[in-house]
């Protein structure tokens, strides 16, 4: 749908995954992986894999080829995530939507059927109710609750940070999924606005959201990932970073390998048959239309009826000039 629906903001892009004998899954277990992501595709060309040739493994941004055993192709999108947000943003505002941005949630105070809010706009504090209330603050989530009376109930969650890097060198092919050497996490190389883009790390994170950083271990981490498998950058140094981001993901709390939690959005209501609080935990960015018609669907039997003003499935999403 975003492929269809954002054409200004979303592209097709090639995927490269090169398997060595030291990778943690063989030729086999990745056919059948790409066989079932192509299946639930709907097999149509854009979810359709192949093996790459060794006569072209050469063409690949000067991947290392010792001991490489095979190369899969396959599909997936890519977009600028500040574009994107903002085009659903601009797309909502012309629809009749109001914005209050930036604006501090003090607090909510449920009155019978209503949320009384209070925030700060501009310098001044607003008052407003409303029917239903939706917390999508990321990792702010349980900050937003400890401001609503009387206080929800919250589902145990951990904050774990990831980082990318961004270098000079140019990496043209396409995105390459690695298995990170230390440790066999998956990490992405790719081309990004002329350099080469290299993410993501994961680390636990226990301070204010506002206050993460890339760290200097994760750097030399990612540092070390792109080294091994391209022998240009091995050279390459802290210096050579031109820029560093970092940013959080909400996993369920658990025991074992972040990799094994489940990364799908969780909602939490206040009252599942007639809900007036609704939370979102985690999700992901590409999922942002399904899970906003989840939230609506849950809170169709707290509000009133009304028309509506578009169907998200067909509705184009236009990037702004300057991006």
């Amino acid at each position: 749908l975003l492929l269809k629906n954002a054409p200004g903001l979303v592209k097709l892009t090639p995927f490269y995954i090169p398997v060595y004998k030291s990778s943690r899954r063989g030729p086999l277990l990745l056919r059948i992986g790409l066989s079932l992501y192509a299946f639930l595709g709907g097999l149509g060309k854009q979810v359709r894999f192949s093996t790459l040739p060794k006569c072209d493994w050469l063409n690949l941004d000067g991947l290392e080829p010792n001991n490489l055993r095979a190369v899969y192709q396959y599909c997936d999108a890519q977009t600028d995530d500040p574009a994107l947000t903002q085009a659903v943003l601009d797309s909502a505002l012309s629809l009749g939507a109001e914005l209050r941005l930036p604006a501090d949630f003090q607090k909510g105070l449920k009155e019978q059927d209503h949320y009384r809010i209070n925030y700060f706009y501009e310098g001044h504090e607003e008052i407003c109710t409303a029917a239903t209330l939706v917390n999508a603050g990321g990792p702010w989530v349980d900050s937003i609750l400890d401001r609503i009376t009387p206080a929800p109930q919250k589902v145990e969650t951990e904050r774990v940070q990831g980082t990318h890097i961004l270098l000079e060198g140019k990496i043209a092919q396409g995105i390459y999924y690695l298995e990170a050497p230390r440790d066999r996490r998956p990490v992405f190389v790719m081309p990004w606005k002329g350099g080469t883009m290299v993410g993501t790390t994961e680390t636990v994170f226990k301070g204010a959201p506002s206050e993460v950083v890339p760290l200097a271990e994760e750097k030399t981490y990612l540092l070390e990932v792109l080294g091994y498998y391209f022998p240009q950058f091995r050279t390459a140094q802290m210096t050579d970073i031109q820029s560093a981001f970092a940013g959080l993901r909400v996993l369920p709390k658990g025991n074992g390998h972040f990799g094994t939690r489940p990364r799908e959005t969780g909602l939490q209501s206040d009252d599942p048959k007639q809900p007036r609080l609704l939370t979102i935990y985690g999700g992901k960015l590409t999922t942002y239309r399904r899970t906003a018609q989840k939230v609506m669907e849950r809170l169709s039997q707290s509000l009133p009826e009304k028309k509506q003003m578009a169907d998200t499935t067909v509705i184009t999403l236009k990037a702004r000039p300057n991006r």
